[in-house]
């Protein structure tokens, strides 16, 4: 059964513009990890500082495999590394009970 992580994000208003840039250049790693599914980033409309972070596993240990190697060696790094966007981050986890997808013709 898949698993949804999301990562959710304070941003300040001034470091917006920031993360999506962020985001925009990443490096794309989790793409190839074994057991990713999706990804989003969300970016809020009304009322708050939170983006989402959706991305979406075949299994928990699929997730902790890409959290112990290839996120962990891309936020590793020199003592010149930009500061964070996120004032502040948590992580919510929920497993997939049902989906769907548009209806087709046939």
């Amino acid at each position: 059964m898949s698993i949804v992580k999301i990562n959710v994000l304070t941003v300040p208003a001034e470091q917006r513009e920031t993360l999506e840039k962020r985001f925009a250049s990443r490096a794309g790693v989790v793409e190839s990890s074994d057991g990713f599914e999706w990804f989003e980033l969300l970016r809020p409309v009304d009322g708050t500082d939170n983006y989402l972070v959706y991305t979406r596993w075949r299994d928990e240990a699929a997730f902790q495999a890409w959290m112990e190697g290839p996120m962990k060696q891309a936020h590793q790094g020199g003592g010149d590394r930009p500061r964070p966007a996120a004032a502040d981050s948590s992580v919510w986890t929920f497993e997939v009970l049902q989906q769907t997808g548009p209806k087709t013709d046939s």
